[in-house]
């Protein structure tokens, strides 16, 4: 496929080349779309959005110097016409609103089919500021029924867990296979969704606001 056959302009940025050249091989098979630029990085996917002006833009929500979420903030802030679609392995309803707040135009679990990635850059393209998601109308719905209080992500509540069993930094880093800093971070959201400044505050204000189970916490 050449670029006048196409007529999407798509730029993929993942830190996987293998799911790169998964989903480059999916828009070479829909015909009318031509990816015009790859990226591992957000910094990457500065320079390629900078330089190539693609229609749309397809970005993991994990990157190694940032995530997809707040790329597409800066992205759409700069360009509110180009589709931006959010894949992620955690399609959990608090990445769904996270993707909608940022901008984006379509969110997408990477267990997915490559067709439904493929169908979410088309309506990115035509639509980039309607949002669409799979069974978004359910988690509007949890949301409007859930109790009031701090929003938690999955690997969030995943971490108070572990702070709550009293493992450090480096340990819960282990559990969850990610990095220090990235542990770090995450114990950061934490803290300041609850208002912490400690472990010891953000123990007792999770078994405040029912996030864990007192008994657990003794």
């Amino acid at each position: 496929m050449t670029s006048a056959t196409a007529n999407l302009r798509v730029v993929l940025v993942d830190d996987h080349q293998l799911i790169r050249e998964g989903l480059r091989r999916a828009f070479d098979r829909a015909g009318d779309i031509e990816v015009v630029g790859e990226a591992a990085s957000v910094a990457d996917a500065l320079n390629a959005l900078e330089r190539l002006r693609p229609d749309v833009l397809v970005t993991d929500v994990r990157l190694p110097d940032g995530d997809g979420i707040t790329l597409t903030t800066q992205v759409r802030a700069g360009n509110p016409t180009m589709g931006i679609v959010v894949l992620t392995m955690y399609a959990g309803d608090e990445q769904v609103f996270a993707a909608l707040d940022a901008g984006a135009s379509g969110f997408v679990g990477k267990d997915a089919p490559a067709e439904e990635v493929v169908a979410a850059a088309r309506h990115a393209a035509a639509n980039p500021r309607a949002f669409t998601a799979r069974d978004l109308a359910g988690a509007m719905q949890r949301r409007m029924s859930a109790p009031a209080g701090p929003k938690l992500s999955p690997r969030e509540r995943e971490v108070l867990d572990l702070l709550v069993d009293g493992l450090a930094i480096a340990q819960i880093a282990r559990r969850l296979y990610i990095s220090e800093s990235t542990a770090k971070t995450h114990v950061a959201n934490i803290y300041e969704k609850l208002g912490a400044g400690n472990r010891a505050q953000a123990v007792m204000a999770a078994v405040r606001l029912g996030l864990v189970d007192d008994a657990k916490r003794r």
